[in-house]
């Protein structure tokens, strides 16, 4: 009879590990044009020291060449916190630690498993946001001209569910007179999902809460005044702007973590989006082959003056120096990763 026992063995192998810097530039390097984009203007809305240029101002290369060489730190690894996580964060967290306490001391089957695969696959959307907002606009109470401008409105949603676009330059641009704007932005945010037709996520929050009778409620004070805080999670600092306790203030949240960020999200994407090439090729007047980068889709990128400044002053304390140089160095890198990414596709090109 053979015996049973534990041993140890060795067992010599090789493995690639990237660092987190490495595994971002990659990501950049193979994102799409348009999932690139996307990937740019929600870094924006994250990182306060990051500013758009328009078309005609710096590129991404001046700006590279512009960066603060007077602050060695800027450069050093990145050493991100918890105070630094934005509202998404948080909610994304709240979600699953709901789902871990509702199925704590359970076991599923294969069967089980199963099944609520199905169940969850049948949650599918197959409509996408732009009919089920149509199917709306169709039966709502208003007029042709009214009804016209709230398609226009529904085409011009992010998938986000956002309307980026100002009132005024979508009724220069379709030629609808401003109050008809105006009042078809205000109705589309009555749709169904709530928080559609909003400018950006405060404003959908906001909205959100205003829909539920909540637009007195401490959460929508926060929302409201003290957004920028609530995204940097600085809940003392709310506290004392607010004269409230910090259970107040995290009950706000909570509440607020119940809302949707982006309410265009769970719809099935547009079969219709357009596809934006990174390169076009063709040949020129002498029958020689020529590529144009394509980088109208790229906002342009630099760090902010008054962020530089701010900084030379040395009249921060060590936290919020901290956290600026390290939303200094995370910008630069989305620069500098950009760049190469243009450079590599033309290369290759």
């Amino acid at each position: 009879m053979s015996s049973q026992g534990f041993q140890q063995t060795q067992k010599q192998t090789q493995s690639l590990v990237l660092a987190p810097q490495l595994r971002n530039s990659l990501k950049i390097l193979q994102a799409p044009a348009v999932e690139l984009r996307t990937s740019i203007l929600e870094e924006l809305q994250v990182n306060p020291l990051l500013e758009e240029l328009p078309i005609d101002c710096i590129s991404v290369e001046e700006e590279r060449d512009s960066g603060v060489d007077d602050e060695p730190e800027a450069d050093e690894e990145l050493n991100f916190n918890a105070e630094d996580y934005s509202i998404l964060d948080k909610m994304s967290e709240d979600a699953r630690e709901q789902f871990a306490q509702e199925n704590s001391g359970l076991t599923h089957t294969t069967e089980d498993e199963e099944r609520r695969d199905h169940f969850m696959n049948s949650l599918t959307q197959d409509v996408s946001l732009q009919q089920h907002l149509i199917e709306q606009a169709e039966l709502t109470d208003c007029s042709d001209s009214e009804r016209e401008a709230l398609f226009y409105l529904i085409g011009s949603l992010d998938d986000n569910g956002y309307l980026t676009e100002t009132v005024s330059n979508i009724a220069l641009t379709a030629r609808i007179p401003y109050g008809t704007v105006q009042k078809c932005v205000e109705l589309l945010k009555t749709f169904d999902p709530a928080g559609i037709g909003t400018k950006d996520m405060q404003d959908c929050l906001l909205t959100q809460l205003e829909l539920r009778g909540r637009e007195t409620s401490l959460a929508s004070r926060i929302l409201r005044d003290h957004f920028s805080l609530l995204v940097r999670r600085r809940i003392p600092e709310i506290c004392r702007k607010t004269g409230t306790t910090p259970d107040d203030v995290q009950a706000a949240i909570e509440e607020i973590s119940t809302l949707e960020p982006a309410p265009g999200k769970r719809f099935s994407a547009d079969s219709n989006s357009i596809i934006e090439p990174d390169v076009t090729v063709f040949k020129d007047e002498y029958d020689e082959w020529k590529i144009i980068l394509n980088n109208d889709y790229i906002p342009r990128l630099r760090i902010s003056s008054a962020y530089k400044e701010l900084l030379a002053k040395g009249t921060l304390s060590k936290k919020e120096k901290d956290f600026m140089l390290e939303r200094m160095r995370s910008g630069k890198f989305l620069i500098s990763s950009i760049e190469q990414r243009q450079q590599t596709i033309e290369r290759i090109t």
